[in-house]
Protein backbone atom coordinates (compact mmCIF):
# COMPACT_ATOMS: atom_id res chain seq x y z
CA UNK A 1 0.00 0.00 0.00
CA UNK A 2 1.28 3.40 -0.76
CA UNK A 3 3.00 5.83 2.40
CA UNK A 4 0.26 8.38 0.91
CA UNK A 5 -2.69 5.83 1.73
CA UNK A 6 -4.43 6.14 4.91
CA UNK A 7 -5.55 3.60 7.79
CA UNK A 8 -7.83 2.57 8.99
CA UNK A 9 -10.65 3.97 6.25
CA UNK A 10 -13.64 5.25 7.76
CA UNK A 11 -16.73 4.25 5.54
CA UNK A 12 -20.14 5.32 6.04
CA UNK A 13 -23.36 3.16 5.33
CA UNK A 14 -27.33 3.43 5.84
CA UNK A 15 -29.03 0.50 7.16
CA UNK A 16 -30.56 -1.22 4.01
CA UNK A 17 -30.24 -4.61 3.11
CA UNK A 18 -28.41 -3.52 0.27
CA UNK A 19 -25.09 -2.18 2.40
CA UNK A 20 -24.86 -5.92 1.96
CA UNK A 21 -21.19 -5.57 0.07
CA UNK A 22 -19.66 -3.30 2.59
CA UNK A 23 -20.93 -5.41 5.56
CA UNK A 24 -19.89 -8.89 4.02
CA UNK A 25 -16.46 -7.16 3.03
CA UNK A 26 -15.81 -6.48 6.76
CA UNK A 27 -17.28 -9.52 8.52
CA UNK A 28 -16.06 -12.33 6.02
CA UNK A 29 -12.39 -10.51 5.77
CA UNK A 30 -12.33 -9.25 2.29
CA UNK A 31 -11.46 -6.47 3.71
CA UNK A 32 -8.06 -7.10 5.32
CA UNK A 33 -7.07 -9.98 2.46
CA UNK A 34 -6.79 -7.00 0.47
CA UNK A 35 -4.63 -5.13 3.03
CA UNK A 36 -7.00 -2.51 4.14
CA UNK A 37 -8.26 -2.10 7.81
CA UNK A 38 -11.83 -0.45 7.75
CA UNK A 39 -14.25 1.09 10.34
CA UNK A 40 -17.74 0.74 9.00
CA UNK A 41 -19.81 3.98 10.09
CA UNK A 42 -23.88 3.57 10.60
CA UNK A 43 -25.48 6.95 9.05
CA UNK A 44 -29.04 7.98 10.31
CA UNK A 45 -29.49 9.68 6.86
CA UNK A 46 -28.34 10.53 3.20
CA UNK A 47 -28.03 14.16 4.38
CA UNK A 48 -25.86 13.37 6.88
CA UNK A 49 -23.73 10.96 5.13
CA UNK A 50 -22.90 12.96 2.09
CA UNK A 51 -22.13 16.38 4.30
CA UNK A 52 -19.49 13.87 6.23
CA UNK A 53 -18.33 12.82 3.20
CA UNK A 54 -18.21 16.62 2.24
CA UNK A 55 -15.77 17.55 5.12
CA UNK A 56 -13.58 14.61 5.41
CA UNK A 57 -14.86 12.38 8.50
CA UNK A 58 -15.71 9.89 5.88
CA UNK A 59 -13.28 8.93 3.72
CA UNK A 60 -16.13 7.16 0.88
CA UNK A 61 -19.38 5.70 1.52
CA UNK A 62 -22.56 3.73 0.36
CA UNK A 63 -24.48 6.28 -1.70
CA UNK A 64 -27.33 6.65 -3.73
CA UNK A 65 -26.75 6.28 -7.19
CA UNK A 66 -27.54 9.75 -8.03
CA UNK A 67 -26.04 11.45 -5.41
CA UNK A 68 -22.71 11.85 -6.50
CA UNK A 69 -23.89 13.56 -9.62
CA UNK A 70 -26.01 15.85 -7.46
CA UNK A 71 -23.36 16.92 -5.43
CA UNK A 72 -20.75 17.16 -8.41
CA UNK A 73 -23.50 19.76 -9.91
CA UNK A 74 -24.41 21.37 -6.23
CA UNK A 75 -27.80 20.59 -6.28
CA UNK A 76 -29.21 20.56 -3.05
CA UNK A 77 -25.97 21.56 -1.06
CA UNK A 78 -22.87 22.47 -1.63
CA UNK A 79 -20.93 21.62 -4.83
CA UNK A 80 -18.03 19.48 -4.72
CA UNK A 81 -16.05 16.54 -7.07
CA UNK A 82 -17.64 13.36 -5.91
CA UNK A 83 -17.17 10.09 -8.07
CA UNK A 84 -17.60 6.23 -7.83
CA UNK A 85 -15.58 3.33 -9.46
CA UNK A 86 -18.23 0.89 -8.08
CA UNK A 87 -21.70 -0.08 -8.42
CA UNK A 88 -22.65 -1.94 -5.33
CA UNK A 89 -26.04 -2.67 -5.70
CA UNK A 90 -29.18 -3.36 -8.41
CA UNK A 91 -32.80 -2.73 -7.84
CA UNK A 92 -34.25 -3.39 -3.99
CA UNK A 93 -36.85 -0.80 -3.56
CA UNK A 94 -40.26 -0.67 -3.30
CA UNK A 95 -43.32 1.52 -3.11
CA UNK A 96 -45.14 0.53 0.08
CA UNK A 97 -49.25 1.71 0.54
CA UNK A 98 -50.52 2.15 4.07
CA UNK A 99 -53.57 -0.87 4.39
CA UNK A 100 -56.26 2.23 5.18
CA UNK A 101 -55.21 3.55 1.45
CA UNK A 102 -55.08 0.06 0.04
CA UNK A 103 -58.23 -1.15 1.32
CA UNK A 104 -59.78 2.51 0.32
CA UNK A 105 -58.06 1.26 -3.30
CA UNK A 106 -59.34 -1.47 -3.67
CA UNK A 107 -62.89 -0.62 -2.54
CA UNK A 108 -63.34 2.20 -4.78
CA UNK A 109 -61.75 0.19 -7.70
CA UNK A 110 -64.34 -2.64 -7.27
CA UNK A 111 -61.44 -4.85 -6.22
CA UNK A 112 -62.38 -5.72 -2.95
CA UNK A 113 -63.63 -9.42 -4.01
CA UNK A 114 -60.51 -10.14 -5.12
CA UNK A 115 -56.96 -9.84 -4.71
CA UNK A 116 -55.47 -6.98 -7.24
CA UNK A 117 -52.72 -8.82 -9.82
CA UNK A 118 -49.35 -7.15 -8.87
CA UNK A 119 -47.82 -4.85 -9.38
CA UNK A 120 -50.84 -2.55 -9.13
CA UNK A 121 -51.46 -0.19 -11.52
CA UNK A 122 -51.08 3.66 -10.61
CA UNK A 123 -54.02 4.45 -12.05
CA UNK A 124 -55.71 2.89 -9.13
CA UNK A 125 -55.21 5.25 -6.66
CA UNK A 126 -56.58 8.14 -9.23
CA UNK A 127 -60.22 7.22 -7.48
CA UNK A 128 -59.11 7.85 -4.13
CA UNK A 129 -57.36 11.28 -5.32
CA UNK A 130 -60.59 12.45 -7.05
CA UNK A 131 -62.97 11.33 -3.91
CA UNK A 132 -60.30 13.47 -1.32
CA UNK A 133 -60.73 16.41 -4.14
CA UNK A 134 -63.73 16.16 -4.03
CA UNK A 135 -64.45 16.63 0.13
CA UNK A 136 -61.82 18.91 -0.12
CA UNK A 137 -59.52 16.62 1.82
CA UNK A 138 -55.70 17.54 2.03
CA UNK A 139 -53.78 15.48 -0.89
CA UNK A 140 -52.16 12.00 -0.40
CA UNK A 141 -48.78 12.27 0.96
CA UNK A 142 -45.61 9.73 -0.12
CA UNK A 143 -42.36 9.86 0.99
CA UNK A 144 -38.81 9.31 -0.36
CA UNK A 145 -35.40 9.25 1.29
CA UNK A 146 -34.14 11.71 -0.61
CA UNK A 147 -34.36 14.26 -3.52
CA UNK A 148 -32.12 13.02 -5.59
CA UNK A 149 -32.53 9.19 -5.27
CA UNK A 150 -33.69 6.56 -7.86
CA UNK A 151 -36.98 6.26 -5.14
CA UNK A 152 -37.77 9.70 -5.83
CA UNK A 153 -37.68 9.17 -9.85
CA UNK A 154 -39.04 5.62 -9.52
CA UNK A 155 -42.29 6.87 -7.40
CA UNK A 156 -42.39 9.43 -9.52
CA UNK A 157 -42.20 7.64 -12.74
CA UNK A 158 -44.89 5.02 -11.51
CA UNK A 159 -47.27 7.59 -10.07
CA UNK A 160 -47.34 9.68 -13.76
CA UNK A 161 -47.93 6.35 -15.46
CA UNK A 162 -51.33 6.72 -13.85
CA UNK A 163 -51.47 10.21 -15.09
CA UNK A 164 -51.32 11.72 -11.55
CA UNK A 165 -48.87 14.56 -11.06
CA UNK A 166 -46.25 14.77 -8.18
CA UNK A 167 -46.57 17.90 -6.24
CA UNK A 168 -50.03 18.51 -7.74
CA UNK A 169 -52.10 15.38 -7.26
CA UNK A 170 -49.93 14.15 -4.30
CA UNK A 171 -47.54 15.24 -1.99
CA UNK A 172 -44.04 13.85 -1.71
CA UNK A 173 -41.22 14.51 1.32
CA UNK A 174 -38.28 13.07 2.76
CA UNK A 175 -37.88 10.86 5.91
CA UNK A 176 -34.59 8.72 6.75
CA UNK A 177 -35.34 4.72 5.64
CA UNK A 178 -35.43 3.88 9.02
CA UNK A 179 -38.44 6.38 9.93
CA UNK A 180 -40.72 5.09 7.17
CA UNK A 181 -42.36 2.46 9.05
CA UNK A 182 -43.07 4.76 12.01
CA UNK A 183 -44.18 7.42 9.86
CA UNK A 184 -46.63 4.97 8.44
CA UNK A 185 -48.18 4.08 11.82
CA UNK A 186 -48.45 7.65 12.85
CA UNK A 187 -50.37 8.44 9.38
CA UNK A 188 -47.96 11.39 8.46
CA UNK A 189 -47.80 9.63 5.37
CA UNK A 190 -49.86 7.27 3.53
CA UNK A 191 -47.10 5.34 1.54
CA UNK A 192 -43.63 5.65 0.71
CA UNK A 193 -40.72 4.11 -2.07
CA UNK A 194 -37.63 3.16 0.20
CA UNK A 195 -34.81 0.04 -0.43
CA UNK A 196 -35.18 -3.05 1.94
CA UNK A 197 -35.79 -4.02 4.67
CA UNK A 198 -38.23 -1.45 5.82
CA UNK A 199 -40.93 -2.13 2.75
CA UNK A 200 -40.89 -5.85 4.47
CA UNK A 201 -40.84 -4.86 7.85
CA UNK A 202 -44.01 -2.91 7.18
CA UNK A 203 -45.81 -5.78 5.72
CA UNK A 204 -44.81 -7.96 8.63
CA UNK A 205 -46.25 -5.80 11.53
CA UNK A 206 -50.00 -5.28 9.42
CA UNK A 207 -49.29 -1.85 8.66
CA UNK A 208 -48.43 -1.61 4.76
CA UNK A 209 -49.19 -3.66 1.73
CA UNK A 210 -46.24 -3.29 -0.91
CA UNK A 211 -47.68 -2.80 -4.31
CA UNK A 212 -44.56 -2.40 -6.75
CA UNK A 213 -40.90 -3.24 -6.90
CA UNK A 214 -37.94 -0.94 -8.68
CA UNK A 215 -37.73 -4.63 -10.56
CA UNK A 216 -40.95 -3.25 -12.11
CA UNK A 217 -40.30 0.09 -12.73
CA UNK A 218 -37.01 0.51 -13.63
CA UNK A 219 -35.40 -3.46 -13.94
CA UNK A 220 -31.78 -3.64 -13.32
CA UNK A 221 -30.47 -0.15 -12.89
CA UNK A 222 -27.90 0.80 -10.06
CA UNK A 223 -29.33 1.64 -7.01
CA UNK A 224 -25.95 2.48 -4.78
CA UNK A 225 -22.57 3.04 -5.68
CA UNK A 226 -19.59 3.26 -4.11
CA UNK A 227 -18.89 7.06 -3.60
CA UNK A 228 -15.85 9.35 -2.80
CA UNK A 229 -14.64 13.07 -3.40
CA UNK A 230 -11.93 12.54 -6.23
CA UNK A 231 -9.29 13.89 -4.18
CA UNK A 232 -9.68 11.26 -2.08
CA UNK A 233 -9.22 8.98 -4.65
CA UNK A 234 -5.91 10.89 -5.99
CA UNK A 235 -4.50 10.67 -2.74
CA UNK A 236 -5.37 7.56 -2.33
CA UNK A 237 -4.93 5.07 -4.74
CA UNK A 238 -3.69 2.08 -3.62
CA UNK A 239 -6.61 1.87 -0.96
CA UNK A 240 -9.37 3.13 -3.21
CA UNK A 241 -7.67 0.03 -5.78
CA UNK A 242 -7.95 -2.43 -2.23
CA UNK A 243 -11.59 -1.44 -2.00
CA UNK A 244 -13.02 -2.06 -5.29
CA UNK A 245 -11.18 -5.59 -4.77
CA UNK A 246 -12.86 -6.57 -1.92
CA UNK A 247 -16.26 -5.24 -2.31
CA UNK A 248 -15.74 -7.47 -5.98
CA UNK A 249 -15.13 -10.36 -3.87
CA UNK A 250 -18.37 -9.52 -1.71
CA UNK A 251 -20.59 -8.73 -4.52
CA UNK A 252 -19.40 -12.29 -5.96
CA UNK A 253 -20.04 -14.24 -2.90
CA UNK A 254 -23.35 -12.58 -2.51
CA UNK A 255 -24.45 -13.68 -5.94
CA UNK A 256 -24.70 -16.97 -4.73
CA UNK A 257 -28.32 -17.34 -3.82
CA UNK A 258 -27.02 -20.14 -0.77
CA UNK A 259 -24.68 -17.34 0.91
CA UNK A 260 -27.76 -14.84 1.03
CA UNK A 261 -29.12 -16.15 4.31
CA UNK A 262 -25.86 -15.66 5.46
CA UNK A 263 -25.76 -12.41 4.77
CA UNK A 264 -29.19 -11.69 6.14
CA UNK A 265 -27.57 -13.25 9.34
CA UNK A 266 -25.29 -10.45 9.30
CA UNK A 267 -27.32 -7.59 8.60
CA UNK A 268 -29.74 -8.42 11.18
CA UNK A 269 -26.64 -7.27 13.96
CA UNK A 270 -27.59 -4.14 15.95
CA UNK A 271 -24.36 -2.64 14.57
CA UNK A 272 -26.12 -3.11 11.02
CA UNK A 273 -30.04 -2.60 10.19
CA UNK A 274 -31.00 -4.00 13.87
CA UNK A 275 -33.70 -5.72 12.34
CA UNK A 276 -35.34 -9.77 12.72
CA UNK A 277 -34.23 -12.17 10.18
CA UNK A 278 -37.79 -12.54 8.73
CA UNK A 279 -37.89 -8.59 7.58
CA UNK A 280 -33.91 -8.93 6.34
CA UNK A 281 -34.01 -12.49 4.69
CA UNK A 282 -37.02 -12.32 2.33
CA UNK A 283 -35.45 -9.52 -0.37
CA UNK A 284 -32.43 -11.12 -0.68
CA UNK A 285 -34.28 -14.74 -1.30
CA UNK A 286 -35.77 -13.06 -4.01
CA UNK A 287 -38.94 -13.18 -2.40
CA UNK A 288 -40.97 -9.75 -1.76
CA UNK A 289 -43.55 -9.44 0.73
CA UNK A 290 -46.86 -7.99 -0.08
CA UNK A 291 -49.34 -8.15 2.44
CA UNK A 292 -49.44 -10.03 5.88
CA UNK A 293 -51.32 -13.20 4.85
CA UNK A 294 -51.06 -13.04 1.21
CA UNK A 295 -48.24 -15.18 -0.93
CA UNK A 296 -45.22 -13.02 -1.32
CA UNK A 297 -44.44 -12.17 -4.79
CA UNK A 298 -41.26 -13.97 -6.30
CA UNK A 299 -38.83 -11.62 -7.71
CA UNK A 300 -35.43 -13.23 -8.26
CA UNK A 301 -33.64 -9.81 -8.83
CA UNK A 302 -35.01 -8.22 -6.16
CA UNK A 303 -31.63 -7.26 -4.57
CA UNK A 304 -29.08 -8.02 -7.49
CA UNK A 305 -25.02 -7.17 -6.32
CA UNK A 306 -23.97 -7.29 -10.19
CA UNK A 307 -24.64 -6.48 -13.26
CA UNK A 308 -26.85 -9.53 -15.10
CA UNK A 309 -24.88 -9.19 -18.81
CA UNK A 310 -23.07 -12.39 -20.02
CA UNK A 311 -20.09 -11.00 -17.88
CA UNK A 312 -21.40 -9.56 -14.82
CA UNK A 313 -19.64 -6.91 -13.34
CA UNK A 314 -20.50 -3.61 -11.52
CA UNK A 315 -18.70 -1.18 -13.53
CA UNK A 316 -20.31 2.46 -13.36
CA UNK A 317 -21.05 2.84 -16.39
CA UNK A 318 -21.34 6.40 -17.77
CA UNK A 319 -24.44 5.33 -19.26
CA UNK A 320 -26.06 4.90 -15.57
CA UNK A 321 -25.31 8.61 -15.32
CA UNK A 322 -27.00 9.98 -18.22
CA UNK A 323 -30.17 8.13 -17.06
CA UNK A 324 -30.23 10.23 -13.76
CA UNK A 325 -29.29 13.29 -14.97
CA UNK A 326 -32.30 12.72 -17.73
CA UNK A 327 -34.26 12.24 -14.55
CA UNK A 328 -33.08 15.24 -13.09
CA UNK A 329 -33.85 17.75 -15.97
CA UNK A 330 -37.11 16.18 -16.37
CA UNK A 331 -38.36 16.48 -12.12
CA UNK A 332 -37.07 20.18 -12.68
CA UNK A 333 -34.04 19.54 -10.20
CA UNK A 334 -31.76 20.34 -13.17
CA UNK A 335 -32.08 23.76 -15.23
CA UNK A 336 -28.36 24.71 -15.97
CA UNK A 337 -27.26 23.84 -18.92
CA UNK A 338 -24.83 21.08 -19.20
CA UNK A 339 -24.18 20.76 -22.63
CA UNK A 340 -20.71 20.08 -23.83
CA UNK A 341 -19.75 19.35 -20.33
CA UNK A 342 -19.01 15.62 -20.03
CA UNK A 343 -20.51 15.09 -16.37
CA UNK A 344 -21.40 11.63 -16.85
CA UNK A 345 -17.68 10.08 -17.28
CA UNK A 346 -16.33 12.29 -14.99
CA UNK A 347 -18.96 10.94 -11.63
CA UNK A 348 -19.42 7.51 -12.88
CA UNK A 349 -15.89 6.65 -13.05
CA UNK A 350 -15.43 3.26 -15.56
CA UNK A 351 -11.22 3.73 -16.36
CA UNK A 352 -10.81 3.76 -12.69
CA UNK A 353 -12.81 0.33 -12.27
CA UNK A 354 -11.27 -0.82 -15.63
CA UNK A 355 -8.07 -0.19 -14.89
CA UNK A 356 -8.58 -2.68 -11.44
CA UNK A 357 -10.39 -5.33 -13.25
CA UNK A 358 -8.74 -5.42 -17.04
CA UNK A 359 -8.00 -8.80 -16.16
CA UNK A 360 -11.74 -10.34 -15.67
CA UNK A 361 -12.79 -7.56 -18.08
CA UNK A 362 -11.15 -9.63 -21.09
CA UNK A 363 -11.15 -13.09 -19.82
Amino acid sequence: MSTTDKAPLEIGFMPLTDSAPLVVAKELGFFAQCGIQVNLRRQNSWATLRDKLHAGVLDAAQMLAPMPLASRLGLGGTQRQFITPFVLSFNGNGITLSERLYQQVTSLNAMSCRAPAMPLPAESLRAVIRQRQKAGQSKLRFATVFPFSCHFYQLCDWLRSGQIVPGQDVDIQVIPPTSMVAALHEGSVDGYCVGGPWNAKAVRVGLGVTVVTSCDIWPDMPEKVLGMLQSWQTHNPDSCQALLQALDMACRWLALVPNRFEAARILCDEAYLHADLDVVAPALLGSCLVQESVAPRYIPAYNRFASSGETPDNCPNPGYAEWFLSHMQSSGQLQQNIAGQNIAAEVYRADLYQGVFADKLNA
